[in-house]
């Protein structure tokens, strides 16, 4: 499809000044253009289609360069992006120094805030409504999220707070799976149909200046207001938000651009706490997206004439990490896994078709799920939570409290551990390690191959007692494909330096000794199997030896491996006179593909023979 009408804007303005069935048209353009563009790099496809209309719609009505705009997760802003004045970056989208695929208030004036994880857009709406309010400011302020985010407890403590606070907010439900309450029946479809019609919205709008300004009209108003509200809630079941204090719009069929208009138009204009509630479909306009919208949430480049992906994806640790437990759960019935609406990214899919009895999927909830996994194991169960590193932040206080107190059995499986690439700041595993081994009593195995995952998560279910996690990389395994026991192994003995690591990340240091050999350098490699404990005697003894040490980590510096070992190092009064910790800093890093950031933030093998060059006075100065 020529993209005639998109090539034409540049900035929401000029989708303000198009007619209704040019808008019809964008739409179409839209989709046509997200197909394009999402099958050459890969990104999110389905939660994008589906809300294109809603997109423009906000665009029609609002100005987001003053309105703030505060999407949930962030991976539906694709359209917004393309309104906005960023349709040329979408060739390098998701790319190492490139367009995010998520808000980023340093792209543009548009995007209000930073979004990349689930449920906090109605409590950062509401900061900035009230802000808004010290200040004097006059705008409108909207929260854009989705059913899913609404699994999140932080959503409802966000609704609670602003319901009752009167502020002038606008929350954008997009429902494209699940709703509050089912909307049932005959009635429920007429009074739709009536409460989204522009003449009642004004008939309302007159009817309540009305009786505000006759005499004793306030009671009167308010006394029809309760009735009516008694009858509804007999007849419609959308009191869950009015409750809370929203006026309520909706559900507003989410692909009719003319009907999202006026909506947004009445909730514009009510000045109060408002929900709209839209139903949408999730890969609206591409039959492989609408039939398998979990499959094309988050895509690798794929072919958009048969839906297929370009590359197919091989074994993972992921996949490993599923079938492992599938094994286990067959000789042990205290057995169950836990995952919060990941249930394929996590790999738990073999299991959840094998044992669904033993599996739980809780939604965006990580805290709960935790605090879950606490109750189930103080019960005698084993529950094994598979979780993505950055996610398993939100549940840092049942980690402390509910099980760390208690040292319970809880299995965490930490997926995407490390740099995980295209999804950038919010996504990558560069806490835990820090935050993890806070935990009194906790073990952390980090295996560096599938047969070391698959031996450590064995070794964590079956044996361990207490706290553990067991945490791994995105994709598969490098060169190394070895199975090593015990807390640490030497796996190449030099008499130089000593090169430490853990997990996949390890490789590096093996094309770094292969280098450095070439030179004439001698490096010791170390690798640690647990993080917790350290095998710190190994360590000290081959820097005895070597007289320096390199610890490679793709985590943050505070809290990293090379910190605690430098420290326990002094403890023995045992410090080499050489201490190099490659670590990615005490800052966040951006999207690209893991290979670039490695080389970017210089982890990789090159950087890091280079950099033991320098410390031992060969070569030029290393970056």
């Amino acid at each position: 499809m020529k993209h005639t009408i998109l090539k034409m804007i540049a900035s929401p303005d000029d989708v303000k000044k198009l007619s209704s069935e040019e808008c019809k048209q964008l739409c179409e353009e839209l989709r046509a253009f997200l197909l394009d563009s999402v099958s050459e790099t890969g990104g999110h496809l389905a939660s994008n289609l589906g809300a294109v209309e809603l997109t423009v719609a906000i665009h029609r009505v609002f100005d987001t360069a003053k309105d703030r705009l505060v999407f949930d997760v962030g991976h539906q802003c694709y359209v917004h992006k393309a309104l906005t004045g960023r349709q040329a970056l979408f060739s390098m989208l998701r790319s190492f120094g490139g367009m995010s695929g998520f808000p980023k208030p340093h792209e543009s004036v548009h995007d209000a805030f930073v979004a990349g994880h689930a449920s906090n857009s109605v409590s950062v709406a509401l900061g900035m409504a009230r802000a808004r309010t010290l200040q004097g400011a006059d705008y409108r302020v909207l929260a854009l999220i989705g059913d899913g985010a609404l699994t999140g407890g932080l959503a409802y403590e966000g609704l609670n707070n602003a319901g009752a606070s009167q502020e002038p907010l606008i929350i954008l439900l997009n429902d494209n799976g699940m709703s509050i309450g089912q909307n049932v029946g005959g009635v429920a479809s007429h009074l739709a149909r009536i409460r989204t019609r522009p003449g009642y919205y004004q008939f309302k709008k007159c009817y309540h200046n009305m009786m505000h300004h006759l005499p004793g009209g306030r009671a009167v108003y308010h006394g029809v207001h309760r009735v009516k509200t008694s009858v509804k809630k007999a007849l419609w079941p959308c009191s869950f938000f009015e409750d809370m204090g929203f006026q309520y719009l909706g559900p507003v069929d989410g692909h009719d651009l003319d009907q999202l208009c006026h909506v947004l138009n009445w909730a514009k204009e009510l000045r109060a706490p408002v929900v709209v509630h839209v139903n949408t479909v999730k890969g609206k306009g591409y039959s492989f997206a609408e039939e398998n919208p979990d499959r094309f949430h988050g895509v690798a480049p794929f072919n958009p004439q048969t839906g297929m992906v370009l590359k197919l994806s091989g074994e993972n640790f992921s996949k490993v990490a599923g079938k492992t437990l599938c094994d286990l759960a067959r000789q042990d019935a205290r057995i169950c896994t836990i995952t919060a609406a990941m249930e394929s990214g996590t790999g738990l899919d073999l299991f959840a078709k094998d044992y669904p009895e033993r599996f739980f999927d809780v939604g965006i909830a990580e805290g709960h799920a935790v605090a879950m996994a606490a109750g189930m194991a103080a019960q005698g169960m084993v529950p094994v939570f598979a979780v993505y590193s950055s996610f398993l932040q939100r549940g840092f206080d049942m980690l402390l409290h509910d099980v760390g107190l208690m040292q319970l059995h809880v299995v965490f499986a930490v997926d995407r551990a490390g740099l995980v690439g295209e999804d950038g700041e919010t996504h990558h595993g560069v806490f835990d390690v820090g935050y993890l081994s806070q935990l009194p009593g906790i073990r952390i195995y980090c295996p560096a191959s599938f047969a070391e995952m698959r031996a450590m998560l064995e070794r964590a279910v079956l044996e361990d007692s207490g706290p553990v996690a067991v945490r791994y990389a995105r994709g598969g395994e490098g060169a190394y494909k070895g199975l090593s026991c015990g807390a640490s192994e030497c796996c190449r003995e030099g008499k130089d330096f000593t090169l430490v690591s853990y997990g996949v990340l390890f490789n590096e240091l093996l094309t770094a000794a292969d280098l450095l050999e070439e030179k004439g350098i001698s490096a010791e490699i170390i690798k640690l199997n647990t993080i917790v404990p350290l095998d710190v005697d190994a360590v000290a003894a081959s820097v005895e030896k070597t007289g320096g040490f390199l610890v490679l980590e793709d985590c943050v510096e505070n809290g990293s491996v090379g910190q605690r070992l430098t420290a326990e190092l002094a403890k023995k009064n045992a410090l080499p006179r050489t201490i190099l910790l490659k670590n990615l800093g005490n800052a966040y890093t951006a999207q690209g593909s893991v290979s670039l950031l490695r080389k970017a933030k210089a982890l990789d093998g090159a950087s890091v023979a280079a950099a033991v060059e320098e410390a031992l006075g060969h070569g030029e100065k290393a970056t």
